[in-house]
């Protein structure tokens, strides 16, 4: 019995990755239980597990005494000095008491308690697998669905997709492979959840430190993102070092990089910006692929006023305000559109023309 012990413990640990100090500490637990339950002891017994010669014993303190009055916790005299000579009346003394039949016992008074000790050591083991994971992209494939979540297995796990963080232009069928961005890993009285997003921004920038190695590498930085997932997103990207194209670097040759994280998000069209701490170059090219005539910012209520070309006016603001609203959150910028036409008569255009005609004799003055 002792052998097949050690044997499973050698085995789970290879197997499944559980620390052997673990096991034999469940199995240490198991086993008093198991003496206590079998042999109606309430004494305070050890069980020792010896992994080097492959064997168990149990072991119980017991007092000193002249005269026995209870088997279980006291120990003649006489006994105790036929262990070791130096004992004396109320010393306390460990004894083993391991039955001959307790191999048997114990194997099946364990099982459950060790079982249950090995699902708890192997939900930790995935639990310090995926905690790391956290904010990352992973890979995976939809195993079912119901009514609140799609399931996708990750390897040792099903992560759970809620309907709040799917794609709403996007179907989910079984067996499907995707990428998904891992938003919270929790260790839960039930095991280890692990929750997931299709539609969060830092999946987009995650893809593009996938695609882009200029990105990994942190030659190009993602400075911000606005996404309506499965339908558009706007990302500005710079670049440190001027001869360094940031936009060109996450396009990629004949658009390649770029058309790999449209083909993983299912056709969502993706603006790629250069960011600039000059917030009329921002706006204007957050604005794209509209093009912009001026940028009037207003600091103190952090807005701006953006005059485009009539034609380009329905362009600036995009389906629905789309584009427009996605500049704005890309910036951090609140942006008022108007036609050339609508800002002259407003007399918008004119009198930020005489403005800067101001400011740049003022400046000339000082050269």
């Amino acid at each position: 019995m002792s052998t097949q012990l050690f044997e499973a413990i050698d085995y789970l640990e290879k197997e499944k990755g559980i620390d052997k100090e673990v096991l034999l500490e469940a199995l240490e637990a198991a086993l008093i239980s198991a003496y206590k339950k079998n042999f109606k002891s309430a004494t305070n017994v050890r069980v020792e597990l010896n992994v080097e010669t492959n064997k168990m014993g149990v072991y119980a303190q017991k007092t000193v005494v002249e005269e026995v009055a209870d088997i279980q916790e006291e120990i003649t005299l006489n006994e105790a000095l036929e262990i070791d000579p130096n004992y004396s009346v109320d010393d306390v003394i460990e004894v083993e008491i391991t039955p001959k039949d307790f191999g048997r016992i114990a194997a099946q008074a364990a099982k459950q308690v060790v079982t249950q000790r090995v699902r708890e050591a192997e939900r930790g083991v995935i639990y310090d697998k995926y905690v790391d994971r956290e904010e990352d992209v992973m890979t995976g494939i939809i195993q079912r669905k119901d009514r609140r979540y799609v399931y996708v297995n990750l390897g040792k796990i099903e992560a759970k997709l809620s309907e709040a963080e799917q794609m709403p232009s996007e179907e989910y069928h079984v067996h499907d492979r995707l990428k998904v961005f891992v938003t919270k890993v929790e260790n839960t009285s039930k095991g280890p959840q692990i929750f997931i997003s299709r539609s969060h921004p830092d999946l987009l920038k995650r893809l593009f430190e996938m695609e882009v190695p200029e990105i990994y590498d942190g030659i190009v930085e993602v400075k911000s993102i606005a996404r309506e997932a499965g339908d558009r997103s706007k990302i500005s990207v710079y670049a440190d070092d001027s001869e360094i194209d940031p936009v060109g670097s996450c396009v990629g040759q004949r658009g390649q990089r770029v058309q790999a994280i449209v083909d993983e998000l299912k056709g969502e069209k993706i603006d790629i910006v250069e960011w600039s701490e000059d917030p009329v170059v921002y706006v204007s090219n957050a604005l794209s692929p509209s093009k912009v005539i001026d940028v009037i910012v207003n600091e103190k209520e952090n807005s701006t006023t953006v005059i485009v070309p009539d034609y380009q006016l329905s362009l600036a603001i995009g389906k629905r305000g789309q584009n427009a609203r996605l500049a704005a959150k890309l910036t951090g910028w609140k942006i008022d559109i108007k036609s050339e036409t609508g800002a002259k008569e407003e007399g918008i255009l004119q009198d930020h023309q005489e403005d800067k005609d101001d400011f740049d004799e003022e400046d000339s003055l000082f050269e």
